[in-house]
């Protein structure tokens, strides 16, 4: 098999089976659009007096033409409550349609009724985000063709330059009415904003909505438009929208993570971008979000506004928006129903759409205003890489995210993480996979000590000054390795690649390799 060398070292596969000829990374910033490669947005023709409501999933699917070897898209608003996923894929198997793409923004371990879908041949390629049962399955070669995982931003770039073809989008909406206006701010299972399927709305081929809180015409407001939708579905439940948070959305409090917030939350004071007017964003990890806090504690103590927040959005952002310390709040994911309720009630709180959060290759994504972001990890290494994707087993468990994204565009990216996990040390020589390569990284903070990037000249001699305990990043490794009682051990795999890491560019940063189960 022909190989080559990506900018950060990692031996790829020329050529990939179902992935096609591999285009690796160059540079966090060195690719630049081919503006012939953006495809039009799709015609249609809706005729006067139309009707697009149709009785089931499994009719709005023949009347799509859906057959084998389609791409099919979800989004992911309702994270772990989410049921309209396990619907159309059951519909799909009643139909034995085979071979499919799906492409969802993410999936998560109430989806794991696809791992049957799977043996049976209905799914053969994934490409999107996979946590829990669907990861770890993967990771064993059970998925027959290859994965793609992609960043949000990296997402989108996919869909506007063609390199993601969606045939089929199948939107979960709280609310909608029969034209197929839709938006997630109302009904018995309001989720936020609908902002993943914006793209997939405007580019699939055919849009199926799929509502349980049907509402005269117009549904306002509209996230997602007439215009782009083919049919509407009404089901007596698209899930349960409580199940939105889950546990790494939700605050730690412990030793450790007050520690690492303490020392995060210094770096961010003694950074040189904490004034009025800055801006700042939150991973949706335990750690992130303790960080958040003990910002905003900081911020009213010293009489700092932020301009704008960005999320991922939880209850702590919006409890500094709604006390002045955050002046607006942009929102493509409500991480809880405090958001949710937010989004619906505030005229300064607004719902964005991924290519405006994110896109890469458009004329101006909001990333690239950021002025403070605050990322966690699975792993680190001396390098400033950073690992979101794979444990340290090798198993392919987490999506990207926004932590490319962010991590590329903000004026300081702050990666905070335990130094040590049970036996497995978090800081070590090479991360198993590369997510976010280290020239996107400023900082890594540890309840131990913090290393800065020493191509940060500028964080170096501004953190000098203060108490915080400063370490080269080897010295956090070696400490890792004690703390931990072990180094790192490499996991085992096979030659398969079971996982293509993509750059938001388009460009591979690492493949992922078939967990070695003998």
């Amino acid at each position: 098999m022909e190989t080559i060398k990506n900018s950060c070292g990692r031996i790829l596969p020329k050529y990939i089976e179902g992935y096609g000829e591999v285009k690796p990374f160059i540079g966090a910033f060195e690719t630049i659009p081919d503006e012939e490669k953006e495809i039009q947005v799709k015609c249609g023709y809706g005729k006067p007096g139309e009707n697009k409501f149709v009785g089931t999933i499994k009719e709005a699917l023949l009347k799509s033409g859906i057959k084998n070897g389609m791409t099919i898209s979800f989004h992911h608003h309702l994270r772990e409550g989410d049921e309209v996923v396990n619907m159309a894929i059951t519909a799909i198997r009643e139909l034995g349609i085979k071979d499919l793409k799906i492409a969802p923004s993410a999936l998560f371990e109430t989806h794991k009724m696809i791992l049957e879908s799977l043996k049976d041949g209905t799914i053969k390629y994934i490409e999107g985000s996979m946590n829990g049962a669907i990861g770890r399955a993967t990771s064993e070669g059970k998925l027959s063709g290859v994965a793609v995982l992609r960043s949000h931003g990296g997402r989108v770039r996919s869909i506007r330059q063609g390199d993601l073809k969606i045939d089929i989008a199948i939107i979960a909406a709280p609310t909608a009415d029969i034209y197929g206006n839709a938006n997630g701010l109302y009904g018995k299972n309001a989720c936020g904003p609908l902002a993943y399927s914006h793209a997939d709305s405007l580019y699939a081929k055919k849009v199926i909505i799929v509502t349980d809180n049907l509402v005269k015409y117009p549904a306002i407001p509209v996230s997602i438009s007439q215009i782009n939708v083919d049919f509407v579905v009404v089901v007596d439940s698209i899930g349960d929208h409580n199940k939105i948070v889950s546990g790494t959305t939700s605050i730690q409090s412990n030793p450790i993570s007050e520690k690492i917030a303490k020392f995060s939350t210094d770096i961010i004071e003694h950074s040189g971008y904490f004034k009025d007017g800055f801006s700042i964003q939150a991973g949706a990890g335990g750690i992130s979000l303790s960080v958040v806090k003990t910002v905003g504690e900081l911020m009213e103590k010293k009489g700092i506004k932020a301009a704008w927040a960005n999320g991922g959005t939880t209850a702590i952002l919006v409890d500094l928006f709604k006390r002045g310390l955050i002046e607006k709040l942009s929102t493509c994911q409500a991480f809880d129903l405090v958001s949710v309720q937010s989004l619906k009630e505030d005229p300064m709180h607004l719902e964005t759409n991924i290519d405006f959060y994110a896109n890469p290759f458009n004329k101006g994504c909001l990333c690239n205003l950021l002025d403070v972001v605050i990322l966690g990890a699975t792993e680190v290494d001396v390098n400033y890489n950073v690992n979101v994707n794979t444990h340290s087993d090798g198993y392919l468990l987490h999506g990207i995210g926004g932590h490319q994204d962010t991590a590329a565009c903000a004026k300081l990216t702050i990666i905070t993480v335990p130094i040590a996990r049970k036996t497995n040390p978090i800081i070590i020589d090479d991360v198993t996979t590369i997510t976010t390569p280290g020239e996107c990284i400023d900082v890594v903070v540890t309840e131990v000590g913090v290393a800065i990037n020493p191509k940060r000249k500028d964080l170096i001699e501004n953190l000098s000054k203060t108490d915080i305990p400063l370490f080269t990043i080897e010295q956090l490794r070696d400490k890792a390795k004690e703390l931990a009682g072990r180094g790192y051990v490499k996991p085992k795999t096979t030659d398969r690649v079971i996982g293509v890491i993509e750059w938001r560019d388009g460009t591979v940063i690492d493949v992922v390799h078939q967990v070695d189960l003998n």
